[in-house]
């Protein structure tokens, strides 16, 4: 399996293409995409362009991303969503599905800690790929990679039949409630 981490930023969007070949993790592809001081809407346009690319040039299965997190101000937030928005419109149009994890758990799956630094994460990614990044936006894009791949594809366990979940709703599920009871509670 060939999977696309990607580690969003509009001033560095990191990526990292890993795959799992003969029971071993491969680096196949990783740097980072810096469109430079452009104004908003064409730095996005420059990174959809190079996910673009990349996904053309490689045989990439899935796309792996962190979820957002809302970190110093509402808006590097906003930036963050803008360029998370870029790489799940560069997987749907490749018809490739996203995948998202928390930071803690890449980097618990990368590193065997939840709170690692910058600084493990680089040199993690020295030890497991030989892999000189000079940016830590690489090394994190490939750490999201190498966290899809430590996941696995499992099946989601079957479900049990669907039980009403609030007690109120199992009470109008078993007619318990009186009718104007029920009404009320179901009314919008």
């Amino acid at each position: 399996m060939v999977v696309l981490g990607i580690d969003p930023g509009t001033q560095r969007c990191g990526y990292g293409i890993v795959a799992r070949r003969d029971g071993r993790l491969v680096r196949l592809a990783s740097g980072v995409i810096v469109p430079g001081a452009l104004p908003m809407a064409e730095r996005l346009g420059l990174i959809l362009d190079g996910l673009t690319r990349l996904l053309a040039l490689e045989r990439v299965e899935a796309v792996a991303v962190e979820t957002a997190f809302c970190g110093r101000s509402p808006r590097s937030a906003l930036a963050l969503g803008q360029a998370r928005g870029v790489v799940l419109a560069a997987a749907a149009r490749a018809g490739l599905a996203v995948h998202e994890y928390a930071p803690a758990e890449v980097k618990r799956a990368f590193t065997g800690s939840g709170r690692a630094d910058k600084g493990q994460m680089l040199r993690t990614a020295r030890a497991l790929f030989g892999l000189e990044a000079r940016l830590a936006d690489e090394a994190d894009a490939v750490a999201i990679a190498v966290c899809h791949l430590a996941r696995g594809h499992r099946a989601p366990p079957p479900r049990a039949a669907a039980r009403p979940a609030t007690a109120g709703a199992r009470l109008r599920a078993s007619g318990a409630l009186r009718p104007s009871v029920r009404r009320f509670a179901e009314a919008p």
